[in-house]
C-alpha cells in the first residue's frame, strides 16, 4: 500500500524492504504468542479472553517503542526520498515503514483473535502438558 501511495514502483530494493519488515512481524507475532504461553505456564492463567488481554496490553509497550523508534529513523529517508543518492533507501525505508504500522495495528487487533479462535486451546493443551513435565522434573 505504501509504494502506491508514494506511487513507487515494486523494486529489487523494495523487496528486500519486506524481507526485513516480514522478520520484524514475525518476531512481534512470535513473542506475543510466546508471551501468552508464559502466562499459562509460568503465571498459571487459565485460557480465557483475560488472558489474551492482559497478555496483549503486556506486550504493547515494547512493540510501540520498536515501531516508533524504527518509524523515526526511517522518517528522514521517506521524507527527503526524491533526493539524488536515496534512490534505493526511498523504497526500502517505504514499505518498512507502511509495513510497521500496518503490522503493528494487526499485532494488536487481528492475532489475538486468530490465536484466541485457531490455536488457543491447543496452546494451553501443551502450557499445561510442559508445566506438569517440570513437576515430575522431566524436560
Amino acid at each position: 500500500m505504501a509504494l502506491v501511495i508514494t506511487q513507487q514502483n515494486l523494486t529489487v530494493a523494495s523487496l528486500v524492504g519486506f524481507i526485513s519488515l516480514g522478520g520484524i512481524a514475525v518476531r512481534n507475532g512470535i513473542l506475543l504468542v510466546t508471551h501468552y504461553f508464559h502466562l499459562m505456564q509460568e503465571e498459571g492463567e487459565e485460557f480465557s479472553q483475560a488472558m489474551i488481554m492482559r497478555g496483549s496490553l503486556e506486550r504493547l509497550a515494547p512493540v510501540l517503542m520498536t515501531a516508533i523508534t524504527a518509524g523515526i529513523g526511517l522518517m528522514p529517508l521517506v521524507l527527503g526520498g526524491q533526493e539524488p543518492g536515496r534512490e534505493i533507501l526511498y523504497p526500502v525505508a517505504t514499505v518498512i515503514l507502511g509495513g510497521l504500522i500496518t503490522s503493528t495495528f494487526c499485532e494488536f487487533l487481528i492475532h489475538p483473535g486468530l490465536f484466541w479462535k485457531f490455536s488457543g486451546k491447543d496452546a494451553a493443551y501443551l502450557a499445561k502438558l510442559e508445566s506438569e513435565e517440570d513437576e515430575f522434573g522431566i524436560k
